[in-house]
């Protein structure tokens, strides 16, 4: 009795057949399970009980297709899913082979650009100028062909200063200073024209220098790579001009030419003496600005009254005008001449008080920036930098204008216009190289203890 109940399976619903059924693993006829019919074989009555109650019984089990259809189902999911992730995984080789020939390739053009453009002096500024290259060769190109142009606004400019006060300020100071302030006015006035048309012609017209073209065999002097020529130190080559100049500074656009080194101290004798003229131009002409600008109001004031006045009259009944032309010209004129002087001082002062500093320190503005270069290069390594072409405050200006002795220094190079070379700087350049010009008058270097070494610069 007890194995009767033990083998006796626990009832289940009707709705559990048709479940499976739904799921494939039983046939469309009901097919049943071997613990069904091991329980049909055990208890007859109850097998009888199942086929009463509607559930087959083991005699009407067909075969287990239902269960060959499911593991080929299966089989072949497994191994749709198995080319799937293979494929992923090929997918994901691949991708990631592309991204390390990229990155290889990266490195590689990265190593080639640094291995062709690498240099110990590479900064910011270098990459700075690298990408202002287009910039700089509009600007050059735009400085050759407009230096005449900006030479000749110079011309006009200081003409047209020079006849306002000739006709409009001159007959007033003749008509209301003292002789002795006529007599400074004069003076000075003409010298300061005199000193400011010389040097600026000669400016002009002087070649700023410019080394020997033939290829000798000069010892301690490096070759240009653009002229392909000998480059003495101190030398460089302008992009404007298409030619090296011997210690060049700028190519000045006002002057249509380099400044170098035989016109340097005529540019900065001229700057010095325009910045010298319209500082007295503005002075002397401060009272007569403030009173032409009071009387340009007060005309503009009188218009605006005169014409609400005619608007409300005929035409024969409008008043004259309150000021004629000849004072609105004088007027006006007295105003442009102070505003133009006072403009050009600042400016041209800020230039000339910059170019005293470099000269004190026997540097150009070229030099400028390698020096201060190379001063940042030393220091890093605990060392201290000298310039080579210094030789102290007093003596560089000596060398820069020409001249021995301090009393020489104010007689001749300020007080008239004089046309001496450079004193230590061209015996420096001419022992050198032996073909850079006339060497005969070359005196000896000041306070200089052997020739300083040739830096090999490029442009």
């Amino acid at each position: 009795m007890q194995r009767d109940i033990l083998a006796t399976p626990a009832p289940q619903p009707p709705g559990a057949w048709a479940h499976l059924l739904q799921l494939g693993i039983l046939g469309s006829s009901g097919s049943c399970t071997t613990g069904i019919s091991a329980s049909g074989r055990g208890n007859p009555s109850r097998g009888t009980a199942r086929q009463q109650g509607g559930l087959p019984t083991p005699s009407s089990c067909p075969p287990r297709r239902g269960a060959a259809g499911m593991r080929s189902r299966q089989r072949m999911f497994a191994a749709v899913m198995r080319l799937l992730l293979k494929c992923l995984r090929l997918g994901r080789r691949r991708r990631f082979k592309l991204v390390r020939q990229v990155e290889q390739l990266w490195h590689y053009g990265h190593l080639c650009l640094r291995s062709l453009l690498y240099n110990s002096f590479t900064n910011g500024d270098v990459v700075l100028d690298s990408l202002f290259e287009p910039v700089y060769w509009l600007v050059d190109h735009v400085t050759r062909w407009f230096g005449v142009v900006f030479v000749a606004l110079v011309i006009g400019l200081t003409s047209s200063i020079v006849a306002i006060v000739y006709i409009c300020l001159l007959p007033l100071i003749l008509q209301t200073y003292t002789p002795a302030w006529i007599c400074w006015h004069l003076a000075y006035g003409h010298w300061n024209l005199i000193m400011i048309v010389f040097h600026y012609y000669m400016a002009i017209t002087t070649s700023p220098g410019h080394p020997p073209q033939a290829k000798n065999d000069l010892t301690g002097v490096s070759i240009c790579r653009k002229c392909i020529a000998p480059k003495p130190a101190r030398t460089h080559h302008c992009s404007i001009c298409n030619r090296c100049v011997l210690k060049m500074d700028h190519h000045c656009p006002w002057l249509n030419n380099c400044v170098g080194h035989y016109n340097h101290r005529y540019f900065f004798s001229f700057c010095l003496f325009m910045t010298m003229g319209c500082i007295y131009c503005s002075i002397s002409g401060w009272e007569m600005f403030r009173d032409a600008y009071a009387a340009i109001e007060r005309m503009k004031l009188l218009e605006k009254e005169r014409l609400q006045v005619a608007a409300n009259q005929t035409y024969y009944q409008t008043p004259p005008p309150t000021f004629s032309f000849r004072q609105r010209a004088f007027h006006k004129s007295v105003v442009y001449l102070w505003v133009l002087c006072s403009s050009v001082a600042l400016a041209l002062g800020a230039l000339t008080l910059w170019h005293a500093a470099l000269i004190t320190r026997g540097e150009t503005s070229i030099e400028r920036h390698i020096n201060r270069k190379e001063r940042q290069r030393l220091q890093k390594k605990g060392k201290v930098f000298r310039n080579p072409y210094s030789y102290g405050s007093w003596d560089n200006w000596k060398v820069f204008l020409g001249v021995d002795v301090p009393s020489l220094l104010v007689q001749s190079s300020c007080a008239f216009p004089q046309t001496t070379a450079p004193l230590c700087s061209k015996a420096r350049l001419c022992s050198s190289s032996q073909s850079v010009g006339d060497c005969h008058d070359a005196r000896p270097p000041l306070t200089c203890s052997g020739n300083p070494p040739h830096a090999k610069q490029d442009g």
